[in-house]
């Protein structure tokens, strides 16, 4: 287990990191012209029509009136991604029923490179909905999910990832000191579950338990929702009786698969 750290050289070849760094300037505007990636990067016109017509011609971008846009390539490549993970497979009906079941939102998340990525998700009737888009890394120390499985990862590898991302902030709530995050993971791996509260969304809520494996953390499922219906109260009373038969059957599912 290791991190290889953002932006680090190690043998890059720049015309991929290029590439990859024009589809990040296209994902992020949806619609580009070859003069919006240029300005975006900093490089020749010349330069960046050269990576969108190459895109084009492999098929991973196309090309309509308003510009350039990412092709479905993408999606078929996150699909293929998603369904080798054993997780998913052992747990997508599981989220599903567990949304349905508590009317919020219910999300499984696994860690990769020292970050907590959004593997699934389902809404239940009354959920209230983070714009959290499948797919979506984020810091660790953000979320509930994210610290349900720092807590059971071996301290180096919490110290690597701490040394490489730090412990940046996304609210006020947001836990920013070593020591209180130790103590909250110390916390966690003593009660079972991780509580988010309002630190990576104001007003946003959220429980998760770790999917624990031949003593291996292989993700996290979560229960998320508005700050005032996630209260303390219905968390110990509704929540986590079902989140931790979520998580019991996900387990036994995984480990027969």
């Amino acid at each position: 287990m290791g991190i290889t750290e953002p932006g680090a050289d190690d043998g890059a070849i720049g015309a991929v990191e290029r590439a990859f760094a024009v589809v990040g300037v296209v994902r992020e505007h949806v619609t580009v012209r070859i003069d919006d990636v240029a300005t975006a990067l900093d490089i020749p016109t010349s330069t960046a029509h050269s990576h969108l017509a190459t895109l084009e011609s492999i098929g991973y971008v196309v090309q309509g009136e308003d510009g350039y846009r990412l092709s479905c390539r993408f999606l078929r490549d996150g699909v293929a991604v998603r369904q080798r993970r054993n997780v998913f497979g052992a747990t997508r009906a599981e989220i599903e029923a567990l949304a349905e079941s508590t009317g919020e939102v219910a999300n499984l998340g696994v860690e990769e490179n020292g970050q907590r990525v959004l593997l699934y998700q389902a809404e239940g009737t009354e959920a209230v909905y983070d714009n959290a888009p499948i797919g979506e890394h984020t810091e660790m120390h953000w979320t509930a999910l994210g610290k349900a499985i720092l807590a059971h990862l071996p301290a180096e590898y919490i110290d690597e990832v701490v040394d490489t991302y730090g412990m940046p902030r996304a609210t006020r709530h947001t836990i920013t000191d070593r020591d209180r995050l130790d103590s909250e993971l110390a916390r966690i791996e003593d009660r079972g579950y991780a509580v988010e509260d309002e630190e990576r969304r104001e007003g946003i809520r959220s429980v998760a338990s770790p999917i624990v494996v031949d003593g291996r953390v292989v993700g996290s499922i979560s229960v998320s929702g508005p700050k005032a219906r996630l209260d303390d109260e219905r968390i110990e009373a509704e929540i986590l009786p079902e989140l931790r038969n979520t998580v019991n059957v996900v387990e036994v599912k995984y480990a027969y698969e």
